[in-house]
């Protein structure tokens, strides 16, 4: 993986409002795209907009839909990767929460949300795949909101070779304070277990975190709409050459403790 710099979007994203929501998405990718930015992610369904109601049945749309459609012209005039997020209607009827990957060259695929939180099931129906998205060498992954609780996710995409895992929020309940308080009890993990980054974007605040020594922010969140910082995987060359500092060393995926093997066995 070469360095890349990445732009991540900070916006509650209003239920109901979709052009609206749409339009702030549009202004913050062409903000990111003037600052050099290849790739901008966006919090959990920034464009319906987050809602655990049977008001989202009505708002739900398919992929590609008319949402979708306008963020590929954009990311091909832009020429940068867009990670963007809604209630997607399924083909068999059921309300997934997913996420598009979108580049200059179209539609790269869809993630649809692993583990619905309790509080969603009566809406939405868990996603069944673990898709690994790569653009220009860049190897990546996507988990949402309740996804980063379940550590084997990560580690299973660590194996399946990913340098970043994208993580965007919508985390309804609670305050920011408390919220940034569970996020640091789990997301460095994350990161220091697999020698991965992991990029997350809410609707407050951006968060960003990788192994010791590589970029990291492990410190207050950023709460600029629209912030870039580049990645340089070439700092992760120490975590590369051990094989007993890091849970998952670079270059040595498959080196996994069987143990943890058996537990990411859902994954496959």
């Amino acid at each position: 993986m070469r360095d890349i710099r990445t732009a991540i979007a900070v916006f509650n994203a209003k239920v109901g409002q979709t052009r609206e929501n749409l339009n702030r998405t549009v202004r913050l990718t062409r903000q990111a795209a003037a600052e050099g930015a290849e790739l901008i992610c966006f919090p959990e369904m920034n464009i319906t907009g987050y809602s655990n109601h049977p008001d989202i049945l009505d708002l739900a749309e398919p992929i590609p839909g008319p949402s979708i459609k306008d963020l590929i012209v954009l990311s091909r005039k832009e020429k940068i990767v867009i990670l963007a997020g809604l209630a997607e209607k399924g083909v068999d009827g059921n309300i997934y929460a997913s996420h598009a990957v979108i580049t200059p060259d179209g539609l790269n695929g869809v993630y649809r949300k692993l583990h619905i939180a309790p509080t969603e099931q009566a809406m939405y129906t868990a996603g069944k795949q673990i898709p690994i998205f790569e653009y220009k060498g860049i190897k990546f992954g996507i988990q949402l909101c309740y996804d980063a609780h379940f550590p084997e996710l990560s580690t299973r995409m660590a194996a399946l070779g990913v340098a970043v895992i994208f993580i965007p929020h919508a985390s309804p309940r609670g305050k920011a304070p408390e919220k940034h308080r569970s996020w640091m009890r789990h997301l460095p993990a994350r990161a220091y277990d697999n020698s991965l980054f992991m990029d997350c974007a809410f609707p407050e605040m951006r968060w960003s975190s990788g192994p010791p020594d590589t970029f990291c922010r492990n410190g207050p969140p950023v709460k600029k709409p629209c912030t870039c910082s580049t990645l340089k995987p070439g700092n992760f060359g120490r975590c590369a050459t051990t094989g007993c500092t890091f849970f998952c060393p670079i270059g040595d995926r498959n080196s996994i403790p069987h143990s943890c093997i058996n537990n990411m066995a859902k994954y496959r």
